[in-house]
């Protein structure tokens, strides 16, 4: 698997997270989530002894029991007690990541714990503001996390992929973002401009309106993303560039996704979605994630075909169109950010 190490993955939604020890996979290490005193603790998950899953143990006065043979460990790794047994091995000891919770979601550390600044978690903030209602859910793939990623990295396929669910018609793939690179990921733009607006909204339009919509991704693989309806003119306005939001007309909206490699060919795919308390509520915000949970069923149904394709595909290769640019620049940073990382080994 061709990912980032040293970065920060989301491996839950912090408020889904039960106090009891709750099993995940990373890039295909078993690891387990638990607290110790309300503190977040990552061990991989297994026990020292016979490998049993730690994510089956029990939480004890800021410790973790594995219940097989009650071996005791602290929140170091380390094992504190053997039942029956009063000398305990140095090697005693899991392996332990750094872990945190930011922005609605626990991420863990996978690379050299040394390097783990949480300056680079992606900084979907919209999240922690009161000021957006939000929604969230999650879904898992049988297919390459890199799949995930390059199909949100090219929104071309919405037109197509999502034609009865969103609705985006064809003008959407016509429409080609400016793409900006980032020392750690792209920043797409884009204005759809006079035309009516009904996509995902509920709040459809006949009149025309200026819409923008700007995201980024980040690595390893984290989509934000800002929306906005705006009069007609606005686009011209502003030059085709970032407007001033407090003049939106309507769908003032904020998505976070974060898309996980768990193994080589599985991925979980986290996505929320919120709409400013000026332009929307609760059930507005419910309607909507429905209908986006539809859609991205519809990705899943897409992807693991192409995972099929792929695997039956020797030696397999791609044309790249002009909506590939972002995927192209995202892939080769990746690559570069990998490979510093197997040189500085």
């Amino acid at each position: 698997m061709n990912y980032v190490r040293n970065a920060w993955y989301v491996v839950s939604w912090a408020d889904s997270l039960a106090e009891a020890p709750t099993a995940t996979m990373v890039l295909g290490e078993p690891i387990v989530v638990w607290r110790s005193g309300g503190e977040l603790v990552a061990f991989e998950d297994r026990c020292v002894h016979r490998l049993a899953p730690l994510s089956r143990g029990r939480c004890e006065d800021g410790k973790l029991r594995c219940m097989y043979h009650g071996f005791l460990y602290e929140p170091r790794g380390t094992v504190v007690q053997i039942p029956g047994q009063q000398n305990i091995p140095a090697i005693a000891k899991v392996r332990t990541y750094p872990v945190t919770s930011k922005h609605g979601w626990i991420w863990v550390w996978m690379g050299d714990p040394a390097l783990a600044d949480e300056k680079l978690i992606p900084p979907a903030d919209g999240f922690d503001d009161p000021a957006w209602i939000r929604g969230e859910s999650q879904m898992d793939y049988d297919a390459e996390a890199r799949l995930v990623n390059e199909n949100l990295l090219d929104f071309s396929h919405i037109s197509f992929v999502h034609a009865e669910s969103l609705g985006a018609g064809m003008d959407y793939a016509e429409t080609v973002p400016d793409v900006i690179a980032m020392p750690r990921g792209v920043r797409f733009e884009r204005w759809t401009a006079g035309k009516p607006f009904s996509r995902t909204s509920f709040k459809a339009t006949t009149d025309p309106v200026d819409v923008w919509q700007a995201y980024e991704y980040h690595v390893p693989g984290i989509l934000l993303s800002r929306r906005a309806v705006f009069p007609p003119g606005t686009a011209a306005e502003f030059k085709l560039k970032c407007p001033d939001y407090s003049r939106a007309i309507s769908e003032v909206t904020f998505s976070a996704q974060a898309v996980t490699p768990t193994s080589e060919f599985g991925a979980r795919y986290f996505f929320g979605w919120a709409i400013h308390r000026d332009h929307g509520d609760e059930a507005r915000r419910d309607r909507t994630l429905a209908a986006l949970e539809r859609a991205f069923l519809e990705d899943k149904v897409m992807i693991e075909a192409q995972q099929r394709i792929l695997n039956l595909t020797p030696s397999p290769s791609v044309m790249p169109t002009v909506h590939d640019r972002g995927v192209v620049l995202f892939n080769k940073i990746v690559e570069e950010l990998r490979n510093q990382e197997l040189t500085e080994k």
